[in-house]
């Protein structure tokens, strides 16, 4: 099948797509050497540096791989999924597990890591969620995402604040769904204030262990012991 050449800008995408669809399409199946930058060029009717770049884009889609002295080589017809697509398809129960590993921890860090700027950041983003309680279920779920994010902010650790901001998008669209369907905030408009004000006083006064439980217990059941929609309960397993 012949490739045909591409009319001109955006050169490097259009020559990407079409190399794309040889591959998707099982012109070139996994294992097969693609033909050179000069065939290649002369096929696309672009530069040879047109056709290098789309290669190291196809590259880091993850379908070829280029082998010093050998070529460029198809290792894959679909391309790798990026992290935040697979977060997009993932579970509220999926995310409520890796956001317990991360958090829990972060609360223990924070204990020992805490700043003065820190806890004072900690008291604002507490009094932002009490504020939070008389508007909507949006909101309120943003707010409550801000004090947690307040404290992994204090464990001063990037890899676990850069995991946290990864999956929060899919977290929030998540709880504003249940708090909607479940109708929780109806009797208690700051559904677990207790809980966080202790949570922020134990990272304050430094009692690792302590926040570390507080945050643990409040991750396992959010929407209280035994609620048939909380991501912790066997039917709360929601698709995103």
């Amino acid at each position: 099948m012949p490739l045909g050449a591409v009319r001109p800008s955006p050169l490097v995408e259009q020559a990407t797509a079409r190399l794309r669809e040889q591959i998707t399409g099982g012109h070139w199946p996994v294992g097969t050497r693609l033909p050179g930058e000069t065939t290649l060029a002369k096929e696309l009717g672009v530069g040879r540096s047109t056709v290098r770049e789309a290669l190291r884009a196809l590259a880091g889609a993850g379908l070829v791989q280029p082998r010093q002295g050998a070529g460029v080589f198809v290792i894959a017809t679909e391309p790798a999924e990026d992290w935040p697509a697979r977060l997009r398809r993932a579970a509220v129960t999926d995310v409520y597990e890796v956001r317990m590993a991360v958090e829990v921890h972060a609360a223990r860090l924070a204990a020992h890591r805490r700043t003065d700027d820190d806890v004072t950041a900690l008291h604002t983003a507490l009094a932002g969620r009490r504020a939070a309680s008389t508007a909507d279920d949006a909101a309120f779920v943003d707010a409550d995402i801000a004090l947690h994010a307040a404290v992994v902010a204090a464990a001063h650790n990037p890899v676990l604040a850069d995991l946290f901001t990864e999956f929060t998008p899919v977290l929030r669209d998540g709880l504003v769904d249940l708090l909607a369907l479940t109708g929780l905030r109806t009797a208690e408009p700051a559904h677990g204030d207790a809980a966080h004000a202790a949570l922020v006083r134990a990272v304050e006064e430094g009692r690792a262990e302590a926040a570390a439980d507080i945050l643990r217990a409040e991750l396992e059941d959010p929407f209280g012991p035994g609620h048939p929609s909380g991501p912790g309960h066997p039917d709360g397993r929601t698709e995103e």
